[in-house]
């Protein structure tokens, strides 16, 4: 898979991408991710990427010529001279144009699957007070946001989706059914039809009909068996796998209910 950045500030990927499963997967060829500085494709001297938003504002704006000319440039790699007639870049099946946005619907895991089964993502880093609306209308394909806050400006954001997305990959864990097990996977423990009769009652939890989104991941413990004072939960040690699933089942919904019951209302709307 390639992934393709458009920044105002390549260098701050020299970080982000040489580290764990990214970098393994970089170095063993299955990702190839290429940084771009939108300067480089601007036509002025000064190189200018923004300008003062029309109607007033607090703020600037980044331009919609060099993000156009930007992917464009990406895009011709292989579709050389291809341009739709409304003046748009080309579009593939296999490609995505994510512009990464304050104003986008919010990444959750199943955008990060169907990423993961694409060729090409082509990732925008908004910057400043946003970016020009053309952008999101006729040159992304998907507007996101990782959550319901503000950045200083997409680098973070995309260096998060490229992290989830390459874990999806076959090939990119040394286990492929550690990513069926995680919080928000399709192949985790998915939240029960909740009865408000019977809540919690373990009979309901295994022969309900289970349906997303899934649960939070279920707590997970390692040795020292003991750490001042606290112990693992006995059932881990007791080496009954039917029992230490139900209590997997059943500690994963307690703590939904904790952190995330927005989860759960969403599975009964």
């Amino acid at each position: 898979m390639k992934f393709d950045i458009v920044t105002i500030f390549p260098e701050f990927f020299a970080g982000p991408l040489h580290y764990g499963i990214v970098r393994r997967a970089r170095e063993s060829g299955l990702i190839d991710i290429r940084v771009h500085d939108l300067r480089q494709f601007t036509h002025d001297r000064h190189k200018t990427v923004d300008d003062r938003p029309f109607g007033g504002g607090e703020g600037m704006v980044l331009k919609p010529e060099p993000l156009f000319a930007a992917v464009e440039t990406i895009l011709s790699e292989s579709a050389p001279g291809k341009q739709e007639r409304d003046g748009s870049p080309p579009q593939s099946d296999d490609t995505a144009v994510v512009l990464l946005s304050a104003s986008g619907k919010t990444f959750v895991q199943e955008t990060a699957q169907r990423f993961a089964s694409l060729e090409r993502i082509i990732l925008l880093c908004g910057r400043y007070e946003g970016v020009d609306e053309r952008v999101a209308e006729h040159l992304a394909t998907d507007e996101i946001s990782i959550g319901d806050f503000v950045l200083s400006g997409g680098e973070l954001a995309a260096a998060l989706v490229i992290d989830a997305v390459t874990r999806l990959l076959p090939g990119a864990l040394g286990n492929e059914a550690s990513s069926l097990h995680e919080s928000f996977s399709p192949g985790h423990i998915a939240a029960p039809d909740e009865r408000p009769e019977t809540p919690t009652d373990e009979k309901q939890l295994t022969e309900n009909t289970l349906r997303a989104p899934a649960l939070l991941d279920y707590p997970h413990y390692t040795r020292p068996a003991e750490f001042r004072g606290w112990r693992v939960p006995e059932v881990l040690l007791s080496g009954n796998h039917e029992e230490i699933r139900r209590w997997r089942e059943r500690v994963a919904l307690d703590k939904t209910r904790r952190n995330r019951p927005d989860l759960l209302s969403r599975t009964n709307s």
